[in-house]
């Protein structure tokens, strides 16, 4: 793999948040040069940090390791970390291992910073159901009988006609219905199509959606998926 890049930067209303700007692979070999920059930014007393992961195509659990670690001392100081501009490769991973309910992730640079300038340092909220509950299985391809084995016999457009459309919660439960298999980037290529009106959300501000919606869990989908098709 290659190696690391890292930068640091200066942004903010008074120039009071450190931008840690990172390029390449952060894996066992080369998370000790961005835990060195964190930890010099701790020590000089900076404690609101945000990781520009824009340029990182692959983070292994040693660099999650590294943001994990240090989150709770730095609001315990009155700050926080916050990451922007993951790919959606590193995103899926960063979600699967469950972190965004740690650590807040945002589209642009841009988004983090102004939820740094209006206090934006509260934790990430759960879900309000228990952690612990039964999941549903997903869809399986290939060889076993799939969970849902029939869709109703509909096209995607009358799919998509039986929401009025009106706002983008509408596109986005209609998306969810036409393909409830679909992640969060599939998602968004969907609604950024004609059959949706061209909605060109980013990747983070479609999470943010889901969840409000309740819809950022495949399970979640899935259930309302059921819920259309048995109406």
């Amino acid at each position: 793999m290659e190696g690391i890049q890292v930068s640091v930067e200066r942004a903010g209303v008074n120039n009071n948040i450190a931008v840690i700007k990172v390029g390449g692979y952060i894996d066992t070999t080369t998370s000790a040069e961005l835990e060195h920059s964190l930890d010099s930014l701790l020590k000089s007393g900076i404690y609101k940090i945000i990781i520009d992961l824009g340029n990182v195509d692959y983070i292994s659990s040693a660099g999650w390791g590294i943001f994990i670690s240090e989150i709770k001392g730095i609001r315990e100081r009155g700050g926080d970390l916050k990451l922007v501009r993951m790919i959606p490769d590193v995103y899926e991973v960063f979600e699967l291992l469950e972190f965004h309910y740690i650590l807040k992730a945002f589209d642009t640079l841009d988004e983090a910073v102004r939820d740094f300038d209006r206090g934006g340092v509260s934790l990430p909220e759960k879900p309000a159901e228990s952690r612990n509950e039964a999941k549903e299985p997903e869809f399986v391809s290939g060889g076993r009988e799939s969970v849902v084995t029939e869709r109703p016999k509909t096209s995607t457009a009358d799919r998509v006609s039986s929401f009025s459309q009106n706002t983008i919660e509408d596109k986005v439960k209609a998306a969810v219905v036409s393909n409830p298999q679909a992640g969060t980037f599939k998602l968004k290529k969907m609604l950024n199509s004609p059959n949706y009106g061209q909605v060109n959300l980013g990747f983070f501000e479609l999470r943010r959606l889901l969840k409000k919606l309740r819809l950022d869990s495949k399970e979640r989908r899935i259930r309302f998926y059921r819920q259309r098709a048995t109406r």
